[in-house]
């Protein structure tokens, strides 16, 4: 196997290994996937960068969706970049965006390209149905 091959195994394997974290609530994972200053070009208000921000952010979506899955139905990498297709599910059961629980759930796509060095995601760029979200949960019009 190339050097190259090598690096989009390794950064694949970062980027399962960080929705395993995202999936389980194993945040502290964070810290062994994603680079101290990584940006993220798509961030939550007041996100901040790096692990930490990924921590805070998904606590956030935890906290209003305890069973918060995203599962992956495609994924294509090359020797620096995973990008991938997902579903995100989850049941609303806590404070979201001002929002007290609906108890609905909601159910969408999204799609986000990561970028590694290093075998460390240094920049994200990623979007999700946030208005799917939203309609769904019934905090907007359908």
């Amino acid at each position: 196997m190339s050097i190259l091959h090598k690096s989009r195994d390794a950064n694949i394997a970062a980027q399962q290994a960080f929705g395993e974290a995202v999936n389980s609530g194993n945040y502290a994972a964070f810290d062994d996937l994603v680079a101290p200053g990584c940006v993220d070009r798509d961030p939550a208000p007041g996100q901040a960068p790096g692990p930490q921000g990924y921590r805070a952010m998904f606590a956030e979506l935890r906290t209003a969706f305890p069973d918060l899955n995203v599962e992956v139905v495609h994924l294509t990498a090359d020797d620096d970049n995973v990008a991938f297709a997902y579903t995100l599910t989850g049941t609303h059961q806590g404070p979201f965006q001002g929002h007290e629980p609906t108890g609905r759930p909601f159910s969408v796509r999204g799609v986000q390209i990561s970028r590694f060095e290093d075998g460390l995601m240094v920049e994200r760029w990623g979007s999700s149905d946030q208005l799917g979200i939203m309609t769904q949960l019934g905090l907007l019009p359908g």
